[in-house]
C-alpha cells in the first residue's frame, strides 16, 4: 500500500512539475509577443497610418453616396454599410499586407495574431447585428440604432487592439463608444431621437467611421514617430 501511495504521489508531482513548466512557457511566451509589439511600435504606426487614411476616406466617400443616393430604407442601408466594411476589411488586409512585404516582415506573425484575436469578437458580433439588420421584423427601429451598436463595437474592438498597440488606439476607440453610446441614449430617451437618428444614419456612418479614421491617419502621417506621439 506504501508504495502505490508513493507512486501516486511522484505522478502528483511530475504533473504539478509539468503545469508549472506549462505555465512558464506560455507567461514567456506572452512577454515575448509583447516585447516583440513594444520593440515594433514605430513600423505598426507606420503600417496603421495608410489604413487609418483608406477607412477615412471610403467612409466619408460612402457616406455621401449613401446619402446623395436616397438609400434610406433598412434593408438598402444594412446591405450597402455590409459591403463597405467588407471592402474596409479586404483594404486594410492588402495595406497591411504590402506593408509586410516590404519591410520584409512576416504578415501573420504571433503579434499579428494576437491583435486580430482581440478585434475578432467585435467584428463578428458586429456582423451577427447587420444580418439581425435584415432579417428582424421591426427592422425599421432596429437599424435606426445600428450605427450606435457599430461605434460601440467599433470602440471596444479598437480598446481591445490598444493594448498591444500605442495607447492612440485606445483614445480613439474610447471616443467610438461613448459617442456610440452617446447615440444609443438619443435614440432611446429623446423625444423624437429614433426618427432623428434613422434620418441622419448615412450621415452619421460617414461622420464618424469616416472623419474619424481620417483624422486619425492624417495625424499619424504628420506627426513624429517619437516617444511623446500618441
Amino acid at each position: 500500500m506504501g508504495g502505490v501511495e508513493t507512486g501516486k504521489g511522484i505522478d502528483r508531482t511530475r504533473f504539478a512539475r509539468q503545469s508549472n513548466d506549462m505555465d512558464n512557457n506560455w507567461a514567456a511566451d506572452n512577454l515575448h509577443v509583447i516585447r516583440t509589439l513594444m520593440e515594433r511600435s514605430a513600423l505598426y504606426r507606420r503600417a496603421l497610418a495608410p489604413i487609418m487614411f483608406y477607412l477615412g476616406v471610403l467612409g466619408i466617400a460612402a457616406g455621401a453616396l449613401a446619402w446623395y443616393a436616397g438609400l434610406g430604407k433598412p434593408l438598402p442601408f444594412v446591405i450597402f454599410w455590409g459591403a463597405v466594411g467588407i471592402s474596409g476589411l479586404a483594404g486594410s488586409f492588402l495595406l497591411a499586407r504590402r506593408q509586410a512585404i516590404k519591410d520584409a516582415e512576416p504578415f501573420w506573425s504571433p503579434p499579428t495574431r494576437h491583435v486580430s484575436q482581440a478585434l475578432l469578437p467585435s467584428l463578428v458580433a458586429g456582423s451577427i447585428f447587420g444580418l439581425l439588420g435584415i432579417i428582424a421584423p421591426l427592422s425599421a427601429p432596429f437599424v435606426a440604432l445600428l450605427p450606435a451598436v457599430w461605434m460601440v463595437l467599433h470602440g471596444c474592438a479598437l480598446t481591445s487592439a490598444g493594448f498591444f498597440m500605442r495607447r492612440g488606439m485606445q483614445v480613439l476607440g474610447w471616443v467610438f463608444l461613448l459617442l456610440g453610446c452617446g447615440l444609443l441614449g438619443v435614440g432611446v430617451w429623446v423625444k423624437g431621437g429614433m426618427e432623428l437618428l434613422a434620418g441622419n444614419a448615412h450621415l452619421l456612418m460617414g461622420g464618424t467611421f469616416g472623419a474619424l479614421h481620417l483624422a486619425c491617419g492624417i495625424y499619424l502621417l504628420s506627426s513624429k514617430d517619437n516617444g511623446e506621439a500618441l
